[in-house]
């Protein structure tokens, strides 16, 4: 890695906890785009365990995304899908599980023997091992076609826990959710998720969820929306996708991150284009000073 680089998964300095918010919404970092590694990184790793995160930071993210589901004993479980048949060994809703049957499923065979080990993460140990690492986090809300009541309360009381309510974006697909948390901790960056082309370039949307970021999937970034949205205050950070070709033209309509499965990929592209700022090369002093 370059210089600008620390092993602990962000380029500031170990004694520097800038917030998200003044990482991601200062004027000076405008034109920067951010690594999420969606999911950690799906693409190299079994998605949602603590062996794509690791592997997230050391292919180059600047940030992880995860997914939160409630259990049946109300934990948050980091895991993407309603039921855990598609990424363990189990059977049936997260809902249905305690947390300590959860633990008990093996999270990583299914993508491959080595991954054996690996186990389903709650929110609070991935927030943790986050904050070690000052590392920021994406967190998903997922909140359909099943409804979790008190799920935003669950998380905002994870983040104060963990004392990262200012080094994570929360944000949804269920907009009421993403509503809720600013209400519950206006400190709390959010954003709202969507798979489609408002009229409006998402101002609506976010205005109405009172959310400080949009984020689309990448097929209707444009860059009239982009500017439109960076012209309100918002930011954006399209999903998900790892296609060179997509990705040259996300960077080129000026969106600030984006989600990936394999971070290595974007970090490549980022390096190799001398006009486009990116965290891995920040000034950690120059960080320091804003």
């Amino acid at each position: 890695m370059g210089d600008g680089y620390y092993r602990n998964g962000m380029t500031q300095t170990p004694i520097e906890r800038l917030s998200l918010r003044h990482r991601v919404f200062s004027n000076a970092e405008r034109g920067r785009v951010w690594v999420i590694g969606h999911r950690g990184a799906m693409g190299h790793c079994p998605e949602n365990t603590f062996a794509s995160f690791d592997r997230a930071l050391e292919l180059g993210a600047d940030w992880i995304e995860l997914d939160v589901h409630l259990t049946r004993d109300g934990a948050l479980a980091v895991i993407h899908d309603e039921k855990v048949d598609r990424t363990t060994d189990g059977r049936g809703f997260v809902r249905d599980h305690t947390l300590a049957e959860l633990k008990q499923l093996d999270a990583g065979s299914w993508f491959g023997p080595e991954f054996a080990a690996q186990r389903i993460p709650t929110l609070d140990e991935v927030l943790l091992w986050a904050r070690g690492r000052h590392t920021l986090v994406d967190v998903e809300i997922k909140n359909a076609p099943i409804y979790y009541t008190g799920i935003e309360e669950a998380v905002v009381e994870s983040l104060d826990r963990t004392a990262m309510a200012e080094q994570v974006i929360v944000i949804s697909f269920d907009h009421r959710s993403v509503q809720r948390v600013k209400m519950l901790d206006s400190r709390i960056v959010t954003g709202v998720l969507y798979a489609a082309r408002p009229t409006d370039a998402g101002l609506g949307l976010a205005r109405a969820a009172k959310a400080d970021a949009v984020l689309p999937h990448w097929a209707y970034v444009t860059l009239e929306d982009v500017q439109t949205a960076h012209a309100a205050g918002l930011a954006v950070a399209p999903w998900a996708t790892s296609d060179p070709e997509i990705l040259h033209r996300l960077i080129g309509a000026g969106v600030d991150a984006i989600g990936t499965n394999h971070p290595d990929v974007l970090r490549q592209i980022l390096t190799e284009s001398p006009n486009v700022s990116h965290a891995k090369e920040s000034d950690p002093a120059a960080e320091a000073g804003r």
